[in-house]
């Protein structure tokens, strides 16, 4: 067995195709193929099924999965102890909200640029869904989330700050009149919701179970922008990070609305695998995340103001 071919098998079992795993290696797809045969072969067990086009682990490819990763991480740390390296290179893959992409990740990447300019770095909009999963198979480096928490025993995670979450609305909607917007009268609203900006939306829907505002319509979106702009345009209220809509409400594009649920916020939480190796460029990365946000705690932010 080689760490050559534990790396291919790494990369199929990430990715569940023989195709893209040939062109992020810049492998043949017949090199690919032959060195997970040889492995199979190696340990006598079938790694994938072959369903057409698709592949899928078996159960002892799931198992493989685990120690190739526990190998291939301490094979990585080995080299960066005996190396002594001192910059961090490599790349890192890593899921962030829009929200937190669009506000607060420039500073961090013009800090971390600087400071490591070998080190390659692919972002990810992040949702919620899978997460857990994706970063114990090592596809996600690290991940960022507008959340109170997240259930999962084996993931570490640090709490970098909170942000305040609102309800807007275009300055003419109905309830932008109103000198208290309870939650009841949201009933009937169109209300729009993110898929991706990870799970603030869940605290607006919790508060609706609770309220018993059951009727109103729901639109989904990919794009915290795009639900921004359809609130200016008037087709529905939504809950935001009070970042995402400063500028809009200070141009007066939109209004928050006086909630009688003022006052809520969300956390916002760097996390990873627990089990996972913290290589010298992944440290770096969460460092210099830490010290950033830790500074933009220290300066005084723009308050969105409620329309009273």
């Amino acid at each position: 067995m080689e760490l050559r071919q534990l790396k291919t098998f790494r990369v199929v079992a990430n990715l569940l195709s023989f195709n893209k795993a040939a062109g992020q290696l810049h492998y043949a797809q017949s090199s690919i193929s032959a060195q997970i045969q040889i492995l199979e072969e190696e340990l006598g067990v079938q790694l994938f099924d072959r369903l057409g086009k698709r592949v899928q682990l078996t159960e002892a490819g799931v198992r493989l999965l685990q120690y190739a990763n526990k190998i291939l991480d301490l094979v990585d740390e080995t080299n960066s102890m005996v190396n002594r390296v001192n910059e961090p290179t490599g790349s890192l893959t890593i899921r962030i909200p829009e929200t937190l992409g669009v506000r607060r990740l420039p500073a961090v990447l013009r800090e971390f640029h600087s400071r490591f300019p070998r080190v390659r770095l692919n972002f990810i909009t992040c949702a919620l869904e899978g997460l857990d999963k994706d970063l114990r198979k090592g596809i996600t480096d690290l991940a960022f989330l507008l959340a109170e928490s997240i259930n999962a025993a084996d993931l570490d995670m640090a709490t970098l700050g909170f942000e305040p979450v609102v309800l807007v609305a275009a300055p003419d909607h109905p309830l932008a009149a109103k000198r208290k917007v309870h939650t009841r009268d949201l009933t009937g609203s169109t209300i729009l919701l993110s898929r991706v900006d990870c799970s603030y939306r869940k605290v607006l829907e919790q508060i609706l179970e609770q309220e018993e505002v059951t009727r109103f319509n729901r639109f989904e979106f990919s794009s915290v922008e795009v639900i921004k702009h359809c609130v200016m345009a008037g087709v529905g209220i939504s809950v935001l990070p009070s970042i995402a809509v400063a500028e809009d409400v200070a141009r007066k594009r939109m209004v928050v609305l006086p909630w009688s649920e003022g006052g809520i916020q969300v956390a916002v939480l760097m996390v990873w695998y627990r089990e996972r190796w913290i290589s010298p460029t992944l440290q770096a990365f969460m460092d210099v995340t830490k010290k950033v946000f830790a500074q933009a705690a220290e300066k005084p932010s723009r308050a969105v103001s409620t329309r009273t």
